[in-house]
């Protein structure tokens, strides 16, 4: 069971930046290239940048080429969720934070193994914990 994490817009508007409610909160999405986390290489866990929910571990990450950072697998299916997107005449699977709904990126079908997934998410919905940091 998913401890959910609830606010209202004005506490979410206190909370982030005003990138990170774009994203996060209004389902933005940056530029390709632009996010601190596409070729990032640190070793730890990639966090929801809303409420800290572990996401993704960096030893599932890799470069997809398409300027987002890109993943395989989360650290636990239960700790993404996917909704269907048809926003802008495309159907596709938007992938939110279970605890708090906040809009994390897309997944599609054409990763690397073992999953053939490509988690392809946002650097300003993500905060990156190194490891031994909490």
């Amino acid at each position: 069971m998913v401890d959910r994490v609830m606010k209202d817009d004005d506490e979410w508007r206190q909370l982030l930046t005003s990138e990170q409610y774009q994203v996060a909160r209004e389902k933005g999405t940056e530029a390709p290239f632009s996010g601190k986390y596409h070729d990032f290489q640190g070793r730890g866990t990639y966090r929801c940048v809303c409420c800290g929910q572990d996401l993704f571990s960096a030893d599932a990450k890799y470069d997809s080429g398409t300027g987002w950072p890109s993943f395989w697998a989360p650290v636990s299916e239960d700790h993404v969720e996917t909704v269907l997107d048809t926003d802008y005449g495309m159907v596709r699977a938007e992938v939110r934070c279970p605890r708090c709904g906040a809009h994390l990126g897309h997944i599609f079908d054409d990763g690397p193994p073992p999953t053939g997934r490509r988690y392809c998410m946002n650097s300003t919905a993500l905060h990156f914990v190194g490891e031994g940091n909490k």
